[in-house]
């Protein structure tokens, strides 16, 4: 092997030119969370978008859409947004109450998130039988009750004023924030309600809710998390 140095002629050739390669930029991961409801969900996961847009930007991206569909619409209406945009989004998160929809078009829908997912895209049938207000009240106790759903809102109003947070309504916007110490045991609570549907249709597992998979799924961008130490 040749020790000589080069030669002054080949210093400007290609290659005898030492690589420069660019540094490759790491895209942040793309999430939609697409709700039927255009007030309570927007209001909820919106507030949980604005804390981790603006803290891991470079690592993770979350939209929100009130979109005011329902089951099968607000599935197509998820395609269509993913479709036209982008963004490339990883996560879909199509969040659902079960109400009084037909029990076919709510498994229905989360038949077609397993079935449309792609390697590119993940779609979750994010629903709550029979409202988000099952998941609000989870925070506090587990509820295997199965009630109808506007006994939810007198619950959640005598535990808001004791705890000094007034009445509770559908829009209201704080109510994240109010959550967020208690999303431990919220989890912990869903995730038993969970096992006890375990093989029921998404219109049978009455109380039940999905929701503890998305936020549990985006916990450690929630910064400034409380954690919750009561008793489930």
């Amino acid at each position: 092997m040749s020790l000589k140095p080069p030669k002054k002629s080949d210093l400007d050739k290609s290659w005898m030119k030492a690589r420069r390669d660019k540094p490759k930029k790491i895209q942040p991961e793309y999430h939609l969370i697409i709700t039927e409801g255009t007030d309570t969900e927007p209001a909820y996961f919106g507030a949980m978008k604005e804390i981790i847009n603006s803290t891991y930007s470079d690592r993770i991206q979350l939209g929100v859409h009130g979109a005011g569909d329902n089951t099968l619409s607000l599935f197509q209406k998820a395609k269509n947004m993913v479709a036209s945009s982008a963004n490339g989004y990883k996560h879909v998160w199509v969040v659902y109450d079960t109400d009084d929809f037909p029990a076919d078009h709510i498994n229905k829908t989360a038949e077609l998130c397993i079935s449309e997912s792609t390697e590119e895209t993940t779609y979750h049938a994010i629903w709550s039988n029979q409202c988000i207000e099952l998941w609000f009240l989870l925070h506090f106790s587990y509820m295997q009750s199965d009630l109808h759903r506007t006994s939810y809102w007198p619950k959640l109003t005598e535990i808001l004023t004791a705890l000094g947070y007034g009445e509770y309504e559908k829009n209201r916007t704080d109510m994240y924030q109010i959550l967020l110490p208690y999303m431990d045991a919220a989890i912990a609570n869903a995730e038993k309600l969970d096992r006890i549907n375990e093989g029921k249709l998404p219109s049978a597992s009455a109380p039940g809710t999905k929701v503890y998979e998305l936020v549990e799924k985006l916990k450690p961008y929630q910064i400034g998390r409380a954690s919750c130490r009561e008793r489930v």
